[in-house]
C-alpha cells in the first residue's frame, strides 16, 4: 500500500496517526508499505543531498525523534514490510531543487523543438501546442541522459538507505520520460512531442555513438537516438540500484511503472521488463489505475508473459471512494491473477473514505 507524504494524512508529519495505519494495514493483509520520502526534491528523510527542510520540521514536531525509523520499527513489530518510495525524475513544481542548483538548467528535459521545461508556463505546454497536446504529469523533470543525473540520484538515495539500514526496500517512481497526451510513438514519426533534447545529452549522444541526434523537423538517426534514450533511463536504475545494494546489501528493489508495456517502452523510454530481466528490478508494479474492469483484467493476464512472479498489480482504488464495491470487484480480480500481489493506492484514500475501506477489508478476506 502506497503512503504519501502529502496529501491528507502525512503520516510523517503526523507520527500520532502511524497505529491508525498499522490497524489499517492489518485488516487489509498488507504486507509491505511505499512510505514516501522525497518528492519535488525534497527529503522526509535525513539527507545532506536533498532538500532536508521536511525533515527538519517533522523532526522538531516529534520533539526530536525520527518519525520515518520509528513508523519502520513500529511496521516491523508488526509483521509489515517499509519501503522508502522515491519520485526520482520528477521534481514536481520545485524550481529551486537542490539537484538543479548542483547541476544546472543543463539536467532539465528539454523538448524538440528546444524549448526547456522550466520556461512552460506553469508548467505546462506554450501555444500554440496546448491546443493539440497535454503534459500529462506537469512538472519540472529531470532528464537522465544529461551528465550527472545519474551519478547525483545514486548518491542520494544511497545515502538514504545507508542512513537507514533498517528499511527493507527502494520503490521508484518517475523513472521515465514525462508523458505527453497523446503519445508518440517514437522519433522517427516526428509527431506529437518528446524529450531529451538538451545540448548536454545531444552531445554525449554525438560523443558514444559519432551520430547527429534528431532535432526540430530533423529526423535523421531517430532509431538510434530512442534506444539511446531508454538506455539513459536504464542507467539511472542501474546506478541507483548498484549504489543501494552496495550501501545495504539484501535490499528490495521495486518500481511503479506505467501498465502498457509496449507504450512505456516506445514513448516513456520506461523498458520495466527489461529492468526485471536484467535484475535491476526485484518486482514491478505497474500501476493500472482504471476504472475500465475489463481493461483491468486484459492488462492482468498480459502480465503472465512477461514475469509474473516478480510484478505486482497496482490498483487505484481511490476512483472508487464513492462506489466502494467496485474497488472491492477490482481487488478480488487482481487476487485471482497469476502475479505476486497486489498494491493499494494509496492509504489516504482508504483512511478518508471509511466505506471504501470497509469494501477492502472485505475484498481481502475473501467477503463481499
Amino acid at each position: 500500500m502506497w503512503v504519501p507524504c502529502e496529501g491528507s494524512q502525512r503520516v510523517l508529519e503526523h507520527p500520532e496517526k502511524v497505529p491508525a495505519l498499522l490497524d489499517d494495514a492489518t485488516s487489509l493483509g498488507v504486507t509491505d508499505l511505499f512510505v514516501q520520502v522525497h518528492r519535488g526534491g525534497r527529503a522526509w528523510f535525513d539527507s545532506s543531498l536533498a532538500d532536508a527542510a521536511p525533515y527538519a520540521q517533522m523532526r522538531q514536531a516529534a520533539g526530536g525523534s525520527d518519525p520515518l525509523r520509528s513508523l519502520v520499527a513500529a511496521a516491523h513489530a508488526r509483521g509489515v514490510r517499509v519501503h522508502a518510495w522515491v519520485n526520482v525524475l520528477s521534481l514536481s513544481s520545485n524550481r529551486a531543487a537542490p539537484a538543479l542548483a548542483a547541476l544546472g538548467r543543463q539536467a532539465l528535459q528539454v523538448d524538440r523543438r528546444g524549448r526547456s521545461v522550466l520556461d512552460y508556463p506553469d508548467l505546462e505546454l506554450p501555444a500554440p501546442d496546448r491546443r493539440f497536446l497535454r503534459m500529462g504529469t506537469p512538472a519540472v523533470w529531470l532528464d537522465p541522459g544529461a551528465p550527472g543525473v545519474a551519478e547525483l540520484l545514486a548518491r542520494t538515495y544511497a545515502e538514504l538507505v545507508s542512513r537507514y539500514p533498517e528499511l527493507d526496500g527502494l520503490h521508484l517512481d518517475y523513472i521515465r520520460h514525462p508523458d505527453v497526451l497523446p503519445f508518440s510513438p517514437g522519433a522517427r514519426f516526428g509527431v506529437g512531442l518528446d524529450f531529451g533534447y538538451g545540448s548536454a545529452s545531444r552531445a554525449r549522444f554525438a560523443g558514444e555513438t559519432g551520430l547527429v541526434a534528431p532535432f526540430g523537423d530533423d529526423l535523421r538517426n531517430a532509431d538510434d537516438w530512442d534506444h539511446w534514450r531508454r538506455d539513459t533511463v536504464t542507467a539511472v536504475v542501474r546506478a541507483i540500484a548498484e549504489a543501494a545494494r552496495a550501501a545495504r546489501p539484501g535490499l528490495l528493489i521495486s518500481a511503479a511503472v506505467w501498465p502498457y508495456p509496449e507504450r512505456s517502452y516506445l514513448s516513456l523510454f520506461q523498458d520495466w521488463p527489461g529492468w526485471l530481466d536484467a535484475g535491476l528490478l526485484d518486482f514491478a508494479v505497474p500501476m493500472l489505475y482504471t476504472r475500465d474492469d475489463r481493461l483491468l483484467g486484459y492488462e492482468l493476464r498480459s502480465y503472465e508473459g512477461l514475469d509474473p512472479g516478480r510484478i505486482w498489480s497496482g490498483l487505484g482504488v481511490w476512483l472508487f471512494a464513492a462506489e466502494p464495491a467496485r474497488a472491492e470487484s477490482q481487488l478480488r480480480l487482481a487476487r485471482a491473477a497469476r502475479l505476486a500481489g497486489a498494491a493499494l493506492f494509496s492509504w489516504d484514500a482508504i483512511a478518508d473514505a471509511p466505506a471504501l475501506r470497509s469494501a477492502l477489508v472485505a475484498g481481502a478476506h475473501g467477503g463481499g
